[in-house]
């Protein structure tokens, strides 16, 4: 009896730490729909956080903003309207000038490469920039261009008058730059804007073009890594402190450099396949541009990163560190742009 009695007492005594950890259910939000890329990576992200918290945090992916707006995926985190989010920070211009270094022109040749680097980089910065939400990572998608319904776009000059969709603020400086009227619109609005005339071009990712069908309303497609967009996966902090230190290491174990690669690289390759189905079909232009008109692009790009600098130096940031930092982080992830 007396051993017996011990046995209880010897296991009561190591199972206390899990019978008293509470069972979370996350909320996952993001805004585009439910067939693109995105949505296995989140659901691939929340599956390993509940093997690795021991079965006691489990998720539900809520797709195509039926959580909310696009532009709100930062706050509805923060104010605890879901528990992890996708946001796009170029949604916001302003808010978050530090990780707009990424968006610049011609600096990221690839996407998993291109999503480690950022991440690494950007981690300094976050806790700061970010500060209301608990930051998981930071990825981009595939280089990517202009594509126009009216008419190809192959020098700087030609954006003059135009009316374009950017896909974040450093695309929509540079439209202004040149002579172009941005229209503001998150991607699941893309095709509407285009359809009407609302825009005649828009800058976006090739794969996703096919899925959001805005491929039926463009003809014209310039095949230059142009630009990427930045995004993230931040997190409600009050839900994160809940959690016994098993948990908040399963979310950890997934917040990361090595877990922004794993988002990163399926999508860019989602995107990158988009090239050849537009190639594909009929009635569209897929055009490269010269070593000339390159250079013209990059020099026409210049004063952006003048303007990004002058952000963050807002922030008591120096820009000059950061984007040098950047780059020996993207050259580190063989994703710098030559």
């Amino acid at each position: 009896m007396r051993k017996t009695f011990l046995a209880l007492l010897l296991a009561a005594s190591v199972t206390p730490a899990l019978a008293q950890e509470k069972t979370f259910e996350l909320k996952l939000s993001h805004w585009v729909p439910a067939s693109h890329p995105l949505q296995k990576a989140l659901e691939d992200w929340g599956a390993a956080v509940e093997k690795e918290s021991g079965g006691t945090i489990h998720y539900k992916v809520y797709p195509a903003q039926q959580l909310g707006k696009a532009f709100d995926h930062y706050d509805m985190a923060r104010d605890g309207i879901a528990d992890v989010t996708y946001i796009n920070p170029g949604y916001q211009p302003g808010r978050f000038p530090i990780i707009g270094a990424g968006e610049l022109p011609f600096l990221m040749s690839s996407a998993k490469g291109g999503s480690e680097g950022l991440d690494a980089w950007y981690r300094k910065y976050a806790g700061t920039e970010m500060k209301d939400v608990k930051f998981c990572l930071a990825f981009i998608h595939a280089p990517s261009s202009f594509h126009s319904r009216t008419k190809k776009i192959v020098v700087p000059d030609d954006i003059k008058d135009m009316k374009i969709r950017p896909a974040d603020a450093t695309i929509a400086n540079f439209v202004t730059l040149l002579g172009g009227t941005n229209v503001q619109s998150s991607a699941p609005e893309a095709r509407d804007i285009i359809e009407r005339g609302v825009a005649d071009a828009l800058t976006f990712p090739w794969g996703s073009l096919v899925l959001f069908g805005i491929d039926k309303v463009t003809k014209y497609h310039m095949d230059a890594p142009l630009y990427v967009t930045t995004f993230a996966f931040v997190m409600n902090k009050d839900k994160y402190n809940e959690m016994s230190d098993r948990q908040k290491k399963a979310i950890d174990d997934n917040c990361n450099t090595e877990a922004a690669g794993r988002v990163g690289e399926p999508w860019g390759k989602f995107e990158d396949a988009g090239i050849d189905k537009v190639k594909a079909e009929e009635g569209h232009e897929v055009y490269k541009l010269t070593a000339d008109q390159t250079a013209l692009w990059k020099k026409a790009a210049e004063p952006l990163v003048k303007t990004w600098a002058d952000a963050v130096r807002k922030t008591g940031t120096d820009p000059d560190a950061a984007l040098t930092d950047l780059r020996a982080s993207l050259a580190k992830y063989n994703a710098l742009a030559q």
